[in-house]
């Protein structure tokens, strides 16, 4: 186990890099003092009694009183886990039921940044396809999101890609480009559109858009490459065919 990538998971579930280093203290050493947790971890002994006490708030840790001795242990992993989620879905739907009335609003130019952000985009434009989606973009990136990829399948929605490398899909349509660098671009049901690029640094920014002409605009072009692939793709059966004559 990768300690760094472990507490780094950690705090998406609420924890703070101590408390997650904390955690994986306590399952690695099992029923320790906050004493115990300080000497290990080589911090002070207010920070880990601080930790601990707020880790047995958000439901990370349990106290466990032994005479005058304070012990803590982990609460199980999967527990924590699936009472974190429980917690956020009991707020999720708080919050939808308590929602203020939204202000319609005409869909400007929305730029995305950051790997996460560009990738819950992707899934979540995937989830609300009515009836197509072209997609263009490595066939590593596509990986990321397989699973929505298949749903929508298996739904009978029509799906295009075009990708850098062969990818199998029943039922979707395929077309084998150029190398797409790490260019991303989806168009969905003819009314959104996000593309840019997924890279490091600068390069790690989409534009979102359902402006109708935005839209319009690159959607032809999406059609264009389309159309020479198919040509290219003809030609190389013929070929194929010729050869084997």
């Amino acid at each position: 186990m990768e300690s760094n990538a472990f507490t780094g998971r950690l705090t998406e579930f609420g924890l703070t890099r101590q408390e997650a280093g904390i955690y994986e203290c306590l399952l690695c050493e099992g029923k320790i003092t906050g004493y115990e947790v300080a000497k290990l971890l080589g911090i002070s002994r207010s920070n880990a009694y601080g930790s601990l006490a707020s880790m047995t708030e958000k439901g990370a840790a349990y106290l466990v009183e032994e005479g005058t001795t304070k012990k803590y242990i982990p609460v199980p992993l999967e527990e924590f886990c699936k009472n974190y989620i429980r917690r956020l879905e009991e707020t999720k739907g708080w919050l939808s039921a308590n929602m203020p009335s939204e202000k319609s609003h005409v869909e400007g130019y929305v730029t995305i940044e950051g790997a996460n952000h560009i990738l819950d985009m992707v899934r979540n434009l995937l989830a609300k396809v009515e009836k197509r989606v072209y997609i263009t973009c490595t066939r590593n990136y596509l990986l990321l999101f397989l699973n929505e990829i298949e749903l929508l399948i298996k739904a009978g929605k029509k799906v295009v890609i075009i990708t850098d490398q062969a990818v199998r899909y029943i039922n979707a349509k395929i077309y084998i480009g150029g190398p797409r660098e790490m260019e991303i671009g989806i168009i969905t049901d003819s009314k959104y559109v996000l593309t840019g690029e997924y890279g490091e640094g600068s390069m790690n920014t989409c534009l979102y858009s359902g402006q109708k002409n935005f839209v319009e605009l690159y959607k032809r072009m999406l059609a264009n490459e389309i159309k020479l692939l198919a040509i290219r793709e003809e030609q190389e059966e013929q070929q194929f065919r010729i050869e084997r004559i």
